[in-house]
């Protein structure tokens, strides 16, 4: 499995006809036209379990598309119905840790664009960096920090090609104000105002988990979450015009203490998104509704 990882990212990019190529293949293989795709975070997956009339294709046998390598990822698209919506959900990521360009950890979202989808949810487990968060907290994303971009890892670098976007875009509106008023709407409705936060997400490549150092000093610029994904598939999705709404699942606090006993492991992150998985569900659930 590494050396599948590392030979796909021997790749510099991929070209529009090859991105074409995998959403033409989806669309031969399902009538299903959805507007809204789910990627799902570290053992968020089972939000899937819950599209109704499924279509299940692993990323094996989808033609250019990468192999998620991560425990808590179970490696498949399933197409299906959440609530009487057409939705296409990703269940497991690909992360810049596995030995992938940051090509192709976006892969999918230009496919998702070339399918007709027009509103992402992307959904990740996060360390807590705001000391007022509690482990099992959602925060909804409202902004982000985009380490690796600063030491030039932007999935937008070289060419651009038009028909996905222009060279420039906006990313100070890169969470949708109008679909975050309508899940913290649905928080209300549903009961989960009490532990649904609002906040800063900030990527770093990981895998190794952050130093206390670093956790002082994302503190310090502002982060109130901290995790290993998420913000080159944003920055992609709004190259394409698509609307975005971000989730974050607090799995862990981090630790800012020399003298704590504490550390952070997969493990934690993992029973975390099991106890708080079903509220998640619940929330994407009944705001796609809205959408």
């Amino acid at each position: 499995m590494e050396a599948e990882a590392s030979s796909t990212s021997s790749r510099c990019r991929y070209s529009y006809e090859e991105y074409k190529e995998t959403a033409d293949w989806l669309l031969a293989q399902t009538e299903q036209r959805p507007k809204v795709a789910i990627i799902c975070g570290s053992g968020l997956g089972g939000l899937a379990n819950l599209l109704g009339d499924k279509q299940v294709f692993k990323y094996e046998d989808i033609p250019h598309f990468p192999t998620s390598t991560v425990p808590g990822h179970a490696g498949q698209l399933v197409f299906g119905r959440l609530q009487g919506r057409e939705c296409v959900c990703m269940q497991g990521r690909f992360h810049f840790y596995e030995g992938y360009d940051i090509h192709t950890v976006t892969f999918p979202v230009r496919v998702f664009s070339l399918l007709g989808v027009e509103t992402v949810i992307v959904t990740n487990a996060a360390g807590g960096l705001n000391g007022s968060y509690d482990v099992g907290d959602i925060m909804l994303i409202k902004d982000h920090i985009n380490m690796p971009g600063f030491a030039g890892q932007n999935p937008l670098c070289g060419h651009n090609d038009d028909r996905f976007g222009h060279r420039f875009p906006c990313m100070s509106d890169a969470y949708d104000r109008e679909l975050r008023a309508l899940a913290k709407q649905t928080a209300e409705e549903q009961g989960c105002s009490s532990f649904l936060q609002e906040g800063v997400y900030c990527m770093l490549a990981g895998p190794s988990y952050e130093t206390i150092a670093e956790c002082k000093l994302l503190q310090m610029l502002g982060a109130d979450t901290v995790g290993m994904s998420t913000v080159p598939e944003v920055v992609v999705a709004r190259h394409c015009g698509l609307r975005v709404l971000g989730l974050s699942l607090i799995t862990n606090k981090v630790v800012t203490d020399y003298d704590s006993v504490e550390k952070a492991n997969h493990e934690e992150v993992l029973k975390t998104t099991e106890r708080r998985t079903q509220d998640l569900q619940r929330l994407v659930s009944n705001l796609i509704t809205k959408i």
